[in-house]
């Protein structure tokens, strides 16, 4: 009583599940994101296709058995696309079934006029994406065609994907055909994908950026989780070998190899400039 009473106790939803406490929010969503409205020299060349890959599901179960609501984090999945699609790249959108993509829109920006565009441009692909499957089978033999594999972050991006085979294969398939994988936050479990069927995380001795376990674990003091996290992705990765560059949830992005990655919200807007950066300098 006393933590609602404070404004710390999480939101509960129609569903059953928790968003964040009203403490939380002011303190960690903003109404205005940082984006760069840079006027780019658009990519002319083949290779314009990027495919990304949203969370179909919502609720994130915590260690005490209650469920977070959550998605992909609009502003660390708009912003850096944004940016891509002023520098003249386009998207696929896909879900790991073909469900609508789900995002967390109690983070969403509602005063910033640039994410409000590009999300109404996208809402019709994101309520009717591909299936990855669809994709494997009728796109993946055309690599000459894509630049880059883009997977949001927020919290939803641990649900279903690093356990998706088909994620696996898609990452596994960039990294063979030379394209860019982009991630941030929560993102880079995405990445875990790649060691299913007993295969090596293709990832060993990477550097990236991810968000930090130990802020996932405060975050219950003001209401922002339900209950700790089920598991510590930074850990996870580094027990497989990555190298987390970044310890704080901070503006941090780091390129190793094929791999661009962002440590946080905070990092949207520096992601989407070191990857449009990146892929006009090394794209033909």
């Amino acid at each position: 009583m006393l933590k609602k009473i404070l404004g710390l106790a999480p939101r509960l939803e129609s569903d059953g599940s928790y968003s964040p406490s009203n403490l939380a929010l002011k303190l960690a969503t903003q109404s205005k994101t940082d984006f760069q409205n840079i006027k780019y020299d658009k990519y002319q060349g083949s290779r314009s296709k990027i495919l990304v890959i949203f969370t179909e599901q919502k609720n994130l179960e915590m260690q005490n058995g209650k469920l977070f609501s959550t998605g992909n984090h609009p502003v660390e999945a708009l912003v850096p696309m944004l940016h891509l699609r002023n520098a003249g790249f386009t998207f696929e959108i896909a879900t790991p079934t073909g469900k609508p993509a789900v995002l967390e829109m109690w983070a969403f920006p509602e005063k910033d006029d640039h994410v409000n565009e590009i999300y109404s441009d996208l809402k019709p692909r994101l309520d009717r994406p591909k299936k990855l499957e669809e994709f494997i089978n009728l796109s993946s033999s055309d690599a000459s065609a894509y630049a880059a594999v883009f997977v949001p972050g927020g919290h939803g991006a641990m649900l279903g994907i690093p356990e998706d085979h088909n994620v696996g294969k898609i990452l596994r398939w960039a990294d063979q055909q030379a394209l860019y994988t982009i991630t941030l936050c929560h993102g880079p479990g995405s990445l875990l994908s790649t060691t299913l069927e007993g295969k090596k995380f293709l990832y060993d001795g990477y550097e990236m950026a991810v968000f930090p376990d130990a802020v996932d674990k405060k975050t219950p003091m003001i209401g922002y989780l339900p209950g700790q996290m089920p598991y510590g992705l930074s850990k996870k990765l580094g027990g497989l070998g990555a190298k987390i560059k970044n310890t704080k949830a901070d503006s941090t992005v780091c390129i190793d190899r094929k791999l661009i990655t962002g440590a946080s919200p905070q990092a949207s807007n520096n992601l989407g400039k070191l990857a449009v950066e990146t892929l006009l300098k090394e794209l033909p």
